[in-house]
């Protein structure tokens, strides 16, 4: 299998890809990771088959603090304008919904962390990425800023109970979700109990949950990794995806 080469751009320390890049890898899609919270410095063109906008603790638009935001804001606006594949996971979902028209506010509904159930939306059943998955997977999830309102156009592919946009498309080629699919049970060990607490949630506790539905979600988020990584290589690009995975 001949590989193609994923931009992956990172927005802190402990954000990183995870446990997608082994499985991007396996579906032949290496990633290029530019720590741009670092002071990486961001191409300014997209010579990649895909991007990939990873999470972090800002807003789309936090320019004051995060500088890197503005030039990827850019990336992803270029790849939505010339048909490059695109993955955004938390901040970065945020920011693909932003750029093409939606809403996000800060500190927006109730905080989500932890592993948690979403429930699938009819149009999940004919998305190349999300079609034929289970009804009511678990993702883990760590946020407490939302995306309010869907671009125009976009299919809305899945929701939780207390954050309605979890996952969208926008054309045949964009995917913004609000979970983290990258990230396994072992993450939320690393994450600060000074924070969790303020929003009355416990390491432990969420940890030990993560744990229990670590199983399954694996079956799930390694394969929309595969799918993606197909569609990033131009096997069955976008909406015409070969249906030979259940």
């Amino acid at each position: 299998m001949a590989s193609a080469s994923a931009l992956v751009v990172q927005h802190g320390p402990a954000g990183g890809p995870g446990r997608w890049e082994r499985w991007l890898a396996e579906g032949g899609l290496d990633l290029s990771v530019v720590p741009a919270y670092d002071g990486a410095p961001l191409p300014p063109k997209l010579a990649h088959r895909a991007l990939i906008v990873l999470g972090g603790a800002y807003l789309p638009d936090d320019d004051a603090r995060a500088p890197w935001l503005a030039p990827t804001r850019a990336l992803v606006r270029e790849a939505l304008d010339t048909g490059v594949p695109v993955f955004g996971i938390c901040l970065g979902g945020q920011m693909l919904a932003q750029v093409a028209g939606g809403t996000v506010r800060g500190e927006h509904g109730t905080p989500e962390f932890g592993s948690t159930r979403l429930t699938l939306r009819a149009e999940a059943a004919d998305d190349p990425l999300f079609r034929g998955l289970p009804a009511h997977p678990t993702a883990i999830e760590n946020h407490v800023d939302a995306i309010t309102e869907l671009p125009p156009g976009a299919s809305w592919l899945a929701r939780s109970e207390h954050c309605p946009y979890q996952a969208f498309r926008l054309g045949a080629h964009a995917w913004g979700v609000q979970f983290h699919p990258e990230a396994a049970a072992e993450r939320i060990s690393g994450w600060s109990t000074e924070r969790l607490e303020k929003y009355g949630a416990d390491r432990t506790e969420l940890a030990r949950a993560a744990e229990r539905d670590e199983p399954a979600a694996v079956k799930v988020w390694h394969e929309v990794a595969l799918r993606f990584a197909a569609v990033a290589r131009g096997e069955g690009r976008g909406l015409t995806l070969r249906r030979d995975r259940p």
